[in-house]
């Protein structure tokens, strides 16, 4: 074997302990979790924005950018619910370049897991005492997740990790909403099969524990376009596409079922200025059936305080580091005309 044991991860109970959360940060994260779980549930009208940088690379970067998102949210209260990305886990295609925090609690450091665990839990605490908005986090891997558990309100599985056993296991054991991409091919039954495994019962081995699930009803599907084998990319987000992805769904008799659009990725061919006109089209699509007003639950959206993107260590306050994003101006445009809008 090739592997050179570096250092003991701390466990989850031990990092908890070390970082607890106040009873004050539990209170919040208990009703934003019944809000989001309202929308799945059909129980109001609201509308779900996921929305942040493609990775949250820099702490006082983030919490600001939060910041700014909670009081956007009092304004739109009513309309949406924004939750924000904090994604600390970063998938790369090849396997090169920055993985995230996680990896290098400093962008431009050298990786270490250990410290990487503590950054991203104080960094989600953080944001969450300084905004009261819980966030969304990547799972790149399921073994992480109890680092977070008590503090997230929203996990993704992404567009390469959906096809992984593990992951559709991982996500029956969870008791929030978790959105589940389709896969880089654009299969949409990879895509249908995934959610439908996550949200039955499993017996299997999670961190050398053999466990039993009792199944996720709020596992569910997110829609982030596909790249052909030509390498082109193939959006899945017009009316039609939604059309018969909805008819599809519902032949599934899933719990809950629910439709995210993302608006970036393989739906604006990497554009990230596009995503306003994306999320304008796909707003004007649900006036025209009521199936897809029913399904459609909510948006994703990648966006920072600068638009755009630099190399790592670059020097640009709040300016993504890994895929370009939205800046804040427009950011807040967007999120004012889906308000309008729902």
């Amino acid at each position: 074997m090739s592997f050179t044991y570096l250092q003991k991860i701390p466990t989850p109970l031990e990092i908890l302990r070390l970082m607890p959360m106040s009873g004050k940060l539990k209170a919040i994260k208990a009703k934003r979790d019944d809000d989001i779980l309202s929308v799945l549930k059909g129980k109001t009208n609201r509308f779900l924005l996921i929305i942040g940088p493609c990775s949250a690379d820099n702490e006082d970067a983030l919490s600001e950018y939060v910041s700014r998102l909670a009081v956007v949210q009092n304004k739109v209260k009513e309309k949406l619910i924004l939750i924000p990305r904090v994604y600390t886990n970063k998938p790369r295609t090849t396997g090169a370049g920055y993985k995230g925090m996680l990896h290098q609690p400093k962008a431009t450091g050298d990786p270490d897991i250990s410290k990487g665990i503590k950054a991203i839990r104080r960094m989600h605490i953080r944001v969450l005492s300084e905004s009261g908005l819980t966030a969304a986090d990547e799972m790149l891997y399921p073994g992480n997740y109890p680092y977070l558990e008590d503090i997230l309100s929203y996990v993704t599985i992404g567009a390469r990790s959906v096809e992984n056993q593990e992951h559709r296991l991982t996500v029956s054991g969870l008791d929030i909403p978790v959105g589940m991409k389709n896969p880089t091919s654009g299969d949409l039954n990879v895509l249908l099969n995934s959610a439908q495994a996550a949200q039955i019962p499993h017996t299997f081995i999670y961190n050398g524990w053999e466990v039993k699930t009792k199944g996720n009803p709020y596992a569910h599907c997110i829609l982030r376009g596909a790249i052909n084998h030509h390498g082109q990319s193939i959006p899945n987000y017009h009316y039609e596409d939604l059309i018969n992805f909805a008819r599809a769904y519902q032949k599934r008799n899933l719990a809950n079922p629910a439709i995210i659009v993302d608006t970036n990725h393989a739906n604006s061919d990497k554009n990230f200025r596009e995503q306003p006109r994306i999320a304008e089209e796909i707003m004007q699509s649900l006036t025209k059936a009521k199936d897809l007003k029913k399904m459609v639950k909510g948006l994703m959206v990648e966006s920072y305080l600068k638009e755009g993107s630099q190399d790592v260590g670059g020097k640009e306050f709040g300016q993504s580091i890994t895929d370009p994003c939205l800046g804040w101006p427009e950011t807040e445009e967007l999120i004012l005309k889906l308000a309008d809008r729902n």
